[in-house]
């Protein structure tokens, strides 16, 4: 037998395979617009959702999702991007903050990204691509956190190693043990401890794609967890509990979807946001920054 010349345990993904979207329901497209696309420098969608009602914005291989209606707001929620160049954008937040004056909006930079709070309250939290942690994505989400209470983090990776299929672990953070679960190549759910959790946010949801769908779904069903059927592609629940007491430990809607899913792996478009008319450079429009 050869000798072991990688860790091939490395490169496991689990089952869950990618990070699709966020959704963050939003009252006014013009701000959104605004916010997501001119200040974040990220992409709207431009083959689906185009009107006013919803939009999609596209983030390296992942998206947000954006429906007009009342604002759906999660004071502990943060969504982690990784930005090609966090001077560029601090300078395209600052610009936008006349045009969105009297609302929630509002950035810092600290020393290692930036932190910025959308018109309606949530929270976003932008780093320069970094091998070490983020892998090779250059311009991507790289993890969506939610705060939870002492003592609910070995739980959580134990529903979804066994109920999902995830690879999830459990470690010490700054205030206390964080449940990491990965939900795709370099992506993952962060649940971190606070004495004082942010209260659930209900109509907040994920989207992820399964590698196995089924095997989750009849977990799921065994412990009556399954909160819509969807389609032939897509199922959904909201509240991950204590397997072993039955306890829901937080309300997050999930929308799990099959790799057979006629978007799954469909080619996003970013642009660069750089690119401007008075320095315009030819075949500089577009690039590919995640992996």
């Amino acid at each position: 037998m050869t000798q072991e010349a990688f860790n091939r345990k490395a490169e496991d993904l689990g089952n869950v395979v990618n990070l699709g979207h966020v959704n963050h329901r939003v009252p006014d497209q013009r701000l959104a617009t605004i916010f997501y696309v001119s200040g974040l420098g990220l992409t709207r969608d431009p083959a689906m959702m185009t009107g006013v009602d919803n939009m999609w914005v596209n983030v390296g291989e992942s998206q947000f999702h954006l429906p007009t209606g009342a604002a759906v707001v999660g004071p502990g929620i943060v969504t982690g991007l990784v930005t090609p160049d966090l001077k560029a954008l601090a300078q395209r937040l600052a610009r936008a903050r006349k045009l969105l004056d009297g609302t929630h909006f509002d950035f810092r930079e600290t020393n290692d990204c930036v932190e910025a709070t959308c018109p309606w309250g949530n929270h976003i939290r932008c780093h320069a691509p970094d091998e070490a942690r983020f892998g090779p994505i250059g311009l991507g989400m790289a993890y969506v956190s939610f705060e939870v209470a002492r003592g609910a983090t070995k739980a959580i990776a134990h529903f979804y190693r066994e109920v999902l299929g995830a690879n999830a672990n459990v470690e010490i953070g700054e205030q206390g043990e964080r449940a990491l679960v990965e939900v795709g190549h370099h992506q993952r759910l962060v649940f971190e401890e606070r004495e004082h959790p942010a209260p659930d946010c209900p109509d907040h949801h994920v989207q992820i794609y399964l590698a196995n769908f089924s095997g989750p779904y009849r977990a799921l069903q065994k412990i009556d967890g399954v909160s819509e059927e969807s389609n032939r592609y897509q199922y959904r629940f909201n509240k991950i509990c204590d397997l072993e007491t039955g306890a829901t430990l937080l309300t997050l809607d999930h929308e799990m979807r099959s790799m057979t899913h006629p978007m799954y792996g469909r080619h996003l478009v970013n642009r660069d946001p750089t690119q401007t008319a008075a320095g315009y450079r030819a075949g500089g429009d577009f690039h590919h920054w995640a992996d």
